[in-house]
């Protein structure tokens, strides 16, 4: 449960330092509801089975003197899971403190080999060897704290405990006297239980930090595509309350290099003569905003124009300089993203080479062909191109319910309902093989 909400935790980078308690100045604020950590709870058994059988088992050794045998020394060698089973878990929010995590009725098989050795009363040297099975019954209690650390989340679980309800030694191959049986079922247990506790939360702690930075690194590249980044660093510790967890994170637009693409501001001047050439140049970078009437997205462009003389022989350039405000609303339907256009506002800046009332007309003439053909061809393409970066991202992988895309000022609020995303507990848990 911890690593899988860790998961969903990290979903919504670079690293950068944290700051201490509630930090209010987050690009994105994730909120996990105590229903969506129920549905992430479905596939607990599948992480904490991954701890169990990665967990790295000792050999256990020592000795004990044993009446009429003397010193009786051991060794339980090769510990290995042969069968694992666990019933069922649940899961509970302790109001900033932790998230707290049972796992009843684990049912584990461990097989290895008993090596023992002692010296008769008559001086004869006794060596056995003798393959076994450890047949156990265990509950386990997680309470795991989450924190930042250089931007990223880390889990710490300072209370794990198991709790063993059956812990049986069976002994194969050779006949052994029963007291050998009741020695090692006595006195090793105590050991072994030591053992198991250790190796087993150390390593679902281990497993919870490797899938904190598998997913995170994952949702930055979710959120990247070539020369354009958003840095998801966390700003503070996540916040648990007793019915939601919640993570603030950075989300600052990251760009290393801008290209317009030319041929879609071609399809918005299409309507011009052919013979006549069009360029267009972004001045400066979009500047986007979230508000509530929608996303407003502000831009300075240069649209040049080519037109041929009638001698062919030269050519007169008319240039002009607008502002431009767009307001789109978007939604997200059926694995596909939708785009509504609000509102599109023109300002003119500068012209060159035309006359007063030629520059009224070809402004007229060109807000005209933008607003009913440019912006629809726009909208149109960017709608696809925008669903196919989502669905290479993996987007379309979630079983995603109800989502509602909402703009509020100064953020956008995007709500929904899950189905747990199997896809990246498959991908997480191969990583580790």
């Amino acid at each position: 449960m911890l690593a899988a909400t860790v998961l969903t935790l990290a979903l919504l980078g670079n690293v950068h330092a944290c700051s201490k308690g509630t930090s209010h100045k987050a690009g994105i604020v994730c909120r996990i509801t105590k229903p969506a950590l129920l549905v992430l709870n479905q596939e607990t058994a599948k992480v904490i089975q991954s701890a169990f059988q990665r967990a790295n088992y000792p050999n256990i050794t020592g000795e004990k003197a044993m009446m009429f045998l003397g010193q009786v020394k051991y060794g339980l060698h090769n510990i290995q899971i042969s069968h694992l089973s666990i019933a069922s878990s649940r899961v509970e929010l302790v109001e900033a403190k932790s998230i707290d995590v049972s796992i009843q009725n684990v049912s584990v098989v461990f097989k290895g080999t008993l090596k023992y050795g002692y010296t008769t009363a008559w001086g004869l040297g006794i060596d056995r060897s003798v393959d076994f099975e450890i047949d156990s019954a265990i509950d386990l209690q997680i309470n795991t704290q989450l924190t930042c650390d250089s931007g990223r989340v880390r889990t710490d679980a300072p209370d794990c405990y198991l709790s063993f309800h059956k812990l049986l030694l069976h002994l194969q191959g050779e006949r052994e006297p029963g007291w050998i049986k009741q020695l090692f079922t006595n006195f090793i247990s105590f050991t072994l239980k030591l053992v198991l506790k250790g190796q087993i939360c150390k390593e679902i702690n281990v497993i919870s930090n490797i899938m904190a930075d598998f997913v995170q690194t994952r949702a930055a590249s979710i959120l990247s595509d070539g020369d354009i980044g958003v840095d998801i660093s966390l700003t503070g510790d996540p916040i648990i309350t007793a019915s939601y967890l919640e993570s603030h994170h950075k989300a600052v637009l990251e760009t290393w290099g801008f290209n317009t693409n030319q041929e879609i501001f071609q399809e918005v001047v299409g309507g011009f003569p052919s013979q006549a050439q069009v360029t267009v140049h972004c001045l400066k970078m979009p500047k986007i905003s979230c508000q509530n009437k929608g996303v407003v997205v502000n831009s300075s462009v240069m649209v040049k124009f080519l037109f041929p003389r009638p001698d062919q022989q030269h050519s007169v350039a008319y240039t002009f300089e607008e502002d431009i405000m767009t307001t789109v609303q978007a939604s997200y339907s059926k694995k596909k993203l939708f785009l509504s256009l609000l509102d599109f506002q023109i300002t003119p800046k500068t012209v060159s080479n035309l006359t007063e009332s030629s520059s009224e007309s070809v402004q007229s003439f060109l807000q005209s062909m933008i607003t009913t053909v440019g912006i629809p061809e726009v909208m149109s393409r960017l709608e696809a191109v925008f669903t196919a970066l989502m669905n290479s991202k993996g987007l379309s992988l979630f079983d995603i319910i109800n989502p509602e895309i909402i703009t509020r000022d100064g953020f956008l609020l995007l709500q929904m309902d899950f189905g747990f995303p199997e896809h990246l507990l498959v991908d997480f848990l191969q990583s580790l093989s």
